[in-house]
């Protein structure tokens, strides 16, 4: 029996001894993840949002130089000062932009400027110019590996040089290499675009700040860290691998804003017009000849907190039944091309049944006046319902919740309980948008059912390709509607998601705009749609046409498409299905306004249908090729490519040491900081917070283990002494 004792006692002996060591192990972790969370580092909530530190010596403190509370999380900081000057040309359907970033150094020591910034989905990024005193050094657009390459020499070295990548289609991140003490460096960057056409009216949107993201996905660590990379609030993840890219941090609105921005717009429309309007910034118009106008800011500068947006509208005798504007560039033919196709008028009753599915996002962004416009529109949305029509309401944060647990007839019990259901919505927590996704589409083919998705969200993910490839999965033959909310929606998000929902998207920017903007989306969704659409040249060899698919059309929309022509090609036939009948229209191409960077456009549309490709289930490599090709070819900034520019001569002497400084933005108009980021953030993972949780189980696990282990020891001593 003493031998059975020895024997017991010598295994618990070991086992104690790994438990203490794998004890000490995980502790460690333990301790040190909740160190980092505490100091600022990794803070998280229910919806749990990373945070970066910016740490401060106490000498950059006592040096006097300007400091900046943030709202994403850590200590305060000095960062360069930022200035941004925008200028736009409009011609008909073409915007050509020049923006002007101004990076001043207000600090003693040598610094490199970080700023991550949106411009317009659709813009084809594709000049760029580095200015320092009187020397201009003009960029180069290189894949991005070699442009980082080339950038990490420069600022090695100590020459000045600029790089500007594009990390979504709607934000870029621009690095400023070398800045002088109290010196300021310009960067010039110039995209083309073409403009919205809708229901009679042109409209422009400039956005002005990067949102704080959702960050959905387990922490990953990198092995390799290069460049500007983990500048953000948040760690990347495996569900977004560049969210350290793409969450800049984000200034305590406390100490007022930062990053003022001036704009001017020089708009020659090519008609008489009813209305030109700034929706939320206050604006001067000096009228000029042949009806040239100049608009400005009312006010000089504005801060970089909401989107810009600028509507005009055409008499109605002067209404566009279609336009063509063309480019002529290294001996090829580019058009870019819109017709309205004639659909008729609308029926006063849909003769097919119809289900629509309201879904609205409650997380802690919404919170404020965007819950206060998503819940008018909702309410609007609710009171057109009709009796013979079914109906669900679906919310989500970091969970998903429906009103009822399948669509519901419109009867006026359904819509009372719908309407107070409504008006109890809170906005708090994350915004796990996947499960609102795979809930209202549900993949199935409806027969004799015309199923409509509504979903009202100002779109702040991380994670937008994840949920493209959803939609693609589940639309079934349902039709997704996007309504943007809020100052700065993620308008990439929102068209695209639309586009692969074959639905549209609206955006509601103002609680004055619900009623407007809602009777039109409702008009859409009431109204014949022209689905199947087609289009094809009479010399078809070597026509290239993007989009490939063109989304389906409602009443008020045109057919928009742009072309690389062949000779001949002057014929275009336009199909598609009106109320289950076909439709078709032929449309002679010829003449049409010359108008530089249609070629742009169309390579950037090209750009953005691979990308779509990608989403939809296509190899990635195939993607890269083909976009490389076109985006090295129109000389475009794209997902695989950069603009830099360096300096030749060096500036910083190398025995001076460098900073990275992230310039801040500004949290969006009307969002609350303690919602969205708050002593616990709510945006982002809580797979920190899950995973202290879990080391800390294992800590008493192990205790519970040791105690029980000590007690059969005791016992077995007990019994040897016997």
């Amino acid at each position: 029996m003493c031998q059975n004792s020895s024997s017991g006692l010598l295994r618990d002996i070991v086992y104690t001894s790994v438990l203490s060591l794998v004890t000490g192990v995980v502790a460690a972790m333990g301790f040190a993840l909740l160190a980092m969370l505490l100091s600022g580092q990794a803070s998280a909530s229910d919806a749990g949002m990373e945070k970066t530190l910016h740490p401060m010596s106490i000498d950059e403190v006592q040096r006097g130089s300007l400091l900046l509370k943030l709202a994403s999380g850590g200590l305060s900081v000095d960062a360069p000062l930022l200035y941004t000057d925008v200028s736009m040309q409009v011609s008909g359907l073409v915007n050509r932009v020049t923006v002007k970033q101004q990076f001043h150094n207000p600090g003693e020591g040598w610094v490199e400027g970080i700023y991550v910034f949106p411009l317009p989905e659709n813009a084809a990024v594709d000049h760029m110019l580095l200015k320092i005193g009187e020397r201009v050094i003009e960029g180069e657009i290189h894949e991005k590996e070699q442009a980082q390459k080339i950038y990490d020499e420069a600022l090695k070295t100590g020459k000045k040089a600029s790089l500007l990548r594009q990390e979504r289609p709607n934000i870029f991140t621009m690095a400023v290499a070398n800045i002088g003490p109290d010196e300021r460096v310009e960067v010039m960057i110039e995209y083309q675009q073409d403009l919205h056409y809708q229901s009679g009216q042109f409209s422009l949107r400039f956005p002005m700040v990067v949102a704080p993201r959702y960050i959905p996905g387990i922490p990953v660590a990198e092995r390799e860290v290069s460049g500007f990379q983990g500048s953000g609030w948040a760690v990347n993840s495996d569900q977004v691998k560049d969210a350290s890219r793409i969450t800049p941090p984000v200034v305590d609105p406390e100490m007022g804003s930062i990053n003022p921005v001036s704009l001017e717009i020089r708009l020659d429309a090519g008609f008489p017009l009813a209305r030109l309007e700034s929706r939320y910034h206050g604006v001067d118009i000096v009228e000029g000849q042949s009806g040239l106008k100049t608009i400005r800011l009312r006010d000089q500068h504005v801060p970089a907190d909401r989107d810009f947006e600028l509507i005009w509208s055409p008499r109605v005798e002067q209404m566009p039944a279609g336009a063509l504007f063309t480019e002529q560039w290294q001996g090829e033919d580019y058009a870019l091309l819109m017709i309205m196709p004639p659909v008729g008028a609308p029926a006063s009753r849909l003769a097919t049944p119809r289900e629509i599915i309201f879904v609205v996002d409650t997380s802690g962004s919404m919170h404020g006046t965007s819950i206060s416009q998503a819940k008018a529109a909702l309410k609007m949305a609710l009171s057109r319902l009709r009796a013979d029509e079914h109906f669900n309401v679906i919310q989500f944060n970091n969970s998903t919740d429906a009103l009822f647990g399948r669509a519901k007839p419109a009867s006026l019990q359904h819509i009372r309980q719908a309407l107070n259901y409504v008006e109890g919505l809170q906005a708090d927590g994350g915004t796990e948008m996947l499960s609102a996704l795979q809930r209202s589409l549900d993949g199935k083919s409806h027969e004799g059912l015309l199923r409509q998705v509504v979903f009202l969200t100002d779109g702040s993910v991380g994670n937008e390709n994840e949920l493209f490839s959803t939609i693609e999965q589940r639309l079934g033959s349902s039709r997704l509607f996007t309504v943007g909310i809020g100052s700065a929606p993620n308008s990439f998000f929102m068209t695209r998601a639309a586009n692969f929902g074959r639905g549209s998207f609206t955006y509601i920017g103002d609680l004055a705009e619900v009623q407007e903007k809602m009777n039109a989306l409702f008009s859409k969704l009431e109204s014949p749609v022209l689905t199947d659409i087609s289009a094809s040249w009479s010399q078809s060899d070597g026509v290239e046409i993007w989009p490939a698919r063109i989304p389906d059309l409602y009443l008020g929309e045109p057919v928009v498409l742009a072309a690389k022509l062949t000779s001949g090609s002057s014929q275009v036939q336009i199909r598609g299905m009106v109320n289950g009948q076909p439709w078709q229209q032929q449309v002679t191409v010829a003449g049409g306004a010359q108008s530089k960077g249609v070629r742009a456009i169309w390579a950037r549309r090209k750009i953005a249908d691979l990308m779509d490709q990608k989403a939809q289930g296509r190899a990635e490599e195939e993607v890269r090729t083909e976009v490389l090709k076109t985006a090295l070819a129109h000389q475009l900034v794209s997902q695989y490519t950069s603009l830099v520019a360096v300096d030749k001569t060096p500036s910083r002497p190398l025995e001076e040491g460098i900073d990275s400084k992230n310039v801040p933005t500004n949290l969006p108009s009307g969002w609350n900081a303690a919602k969205v980021f708050g002593a616990m953030p709510q945006t982002a993972t809580p797979a920190p917070l899950h995973l202290l949780l879990g080391l800390l189980s294992l800590f008493a696990s192990w205790i519970l283990g040791l105690f029980k282990a000590g007690k059969r020891q005791a016992s077995n001593t007990a019994m040897a002494g016997r």
